[in-house]
């Protein structure tokens, strides 16, 4: 039997629970606790593979978009967000899930001498042939 994924779930069970012992816990944080770690960053990924607008999250199945935004805001700051990919890379890498294979171009495309829109009154730039100048006599 297929699973269904909602339009709004980006995360399945699994991968979940991959992510979630990677994220802060509540312990020794004064203030209002974190709220579920799940529908946060789903509202947080849910933003970024549709290129809306923060305040145009789905209230109904994230929350208020100020919450999402802060804690993404939060997790990029502490440094969270590079422990979680770090500790994805590490575990793919280990399965053998990642090809490390790099390929560098180093072609270079020079613009032209007049490309450019700077005035430059005191060198010669060679304009009598691209400007179609002549000395006359």
């Amino acid at each position: 039997m297929a699973k269904v994924r909602s339009r709004f779930r980006v995360f399945s069970d699994e991968e979940w629970a991959r992510i979630e012992p990677l994220l802060p816990s509540n312990e020794g944080h004064r203030g209002h606790p974190f709220g579920e770690h799940r529908k946060v960053v789903e509202g947080i990924a849910y933003r970024y593979r549709t290129g809306i607008p923060w305040r145009d999250l789905p209230r109904e199945e994230y929350g208020p978009w100020q919450t999402v935004w802060k804690r993404h805001r939060r997790y990029a700051e502490d440094g969270t967000w590079d422990r979680v990919l770090t500790q994805i890379l590490a575990e793919a890498d280990a399965e053998g899930k990642i090809e490390w294979s790099v390929s560098v171009d180093a072609t270079i495309a020079r613009a032209h001498q007049h490309a450019s829109n700077t005035t430059r009154p005191e060198q010669d730039t060679g304009g009598l042939l691209e400007l179609q100048e002549f000395p006359v006599g």
